[in-house]
């Protein structure tokens, strides 16, 4: 499957040229060239909405380019998969290390440095993309957004478009340096990590990415302990004149309920029923 093969026979079909493309999709025409010559990859169906763009231009049915380009990806994707990955570019972490708290930044360093492109260089990585393109994907659309960014950076309203569907597209193991000075640098203010339990806190820029900081904790559990209902809880419910008018939120709170132990009568349901209806045993939100 070549995509750009097919976009240039439509094109060449329809009388159409590369600046229709562009227009359309509201991006730059070199993004479009670098498209049909095949020297950019196709973006991800899920990561973009170029394809939902130019569908009606070019007279395609709905959701046959995105078809088409997801499985040229797979094809790329299983290429990809028998290589061994590439370390990230030096710019790029250095760019990660800047953005690392002062405390730890060292350390950290030490160890990537030691590991290249080592587990914890790729959990950051990955974890800071995730936060990164969670913003960029809800201001996709937001012109104004796209423009206040495009200023931190110089470029127009067309090439953040570009840019932004670019890195939109990127992966851990194929990031640029240019779209982590893009992104990365302006939308991250400071990230940090426990390296005992890899939990991480990440702030945002809150001039261009208003939100609370995002927080990631990698903890080991158990399996949940498992709770059969207490025979009193059953026959509360059984009994009709105990439970006729209990609603599905107050059955869900008595399940809840936990005794060490010991085993409540039905009766003791129906008093606790009372007692969480009586508004004169809870203090008034404020």
């Amino acid at each position: 499957m070549d995509l750009a093969l097919v976009l240039r026979q439509r094109l060449e079909q329809l009388n159409l040229e590369q600046r229709s493309l562009a227009a359309a999709a509201q991006v730059t025409e070199s993004y479009i060239s670098q498209l049909l010559c095949g020297r950019k990859a196709p973006p991800a169906p899920s990561r973009t909405d170029i394809y939902d763009k130019l569908e009606p231009l070019l007279h395609f049915p709905k959701g046959e380019l995105a078809r088409m380009a997801a499985m040229q990806r797979q094809e790329e994707m299983k290429r990809k998969l028998v290589e061994s990955p590439a370390p990230l570019f030096k710019e790029v972490r250095n760019l990660v290390l800047a953005k690392c708290h002062a405390d730890k930044r060292k350390q950290v360093r030490v160890i990537f440095e030691q590991q290249p492109f080592g587990e914890l260089e790729r959990l950051v990585t990955q974890k800071l993309l995730e936060v990164v393109k969670g913003v960029a994907t809800r201001e996709l659309e937001n012109e104004k957004w796209l423009r206040q960014v495009g200023r931190l950076s110089r470029r127009s309203y067309e090439q953040m478009r570009v840019t932004i569907l670019e890195f939109l597209d990127e992966d851990v193991f194929n990031l640029s340096p240019e779209n982590c000075v893009a992104f990365l640098q302006p939308l991250i203010q400071s990230w940090d990590i426990d390296l005992t339990t890899f939990g991480m806190d990440i702030v945002l820029n809150h001039r261009i990415a208003p939100g609370s900081a995002k927080k990631f904790e990698y903890v080991e559990k158990g399996p949940e302990p498992s709770y059969q209902e207490e025979p009193g809880l059953i026959a509360f419910l059984q009994n009709a004149s105990l439970c006729r008018d209990a609603t599905a939120e107050e059955i869900e709170f008595l399940k809840q309920l936990r005794f060490n132990g010991k085993r409540p009568t039905e009766l003791y349901y129906y008093r606790e029923l009372q007692n969480l209806r009586d508004p004169l045993h809870f203090h008034n939100a404020k």
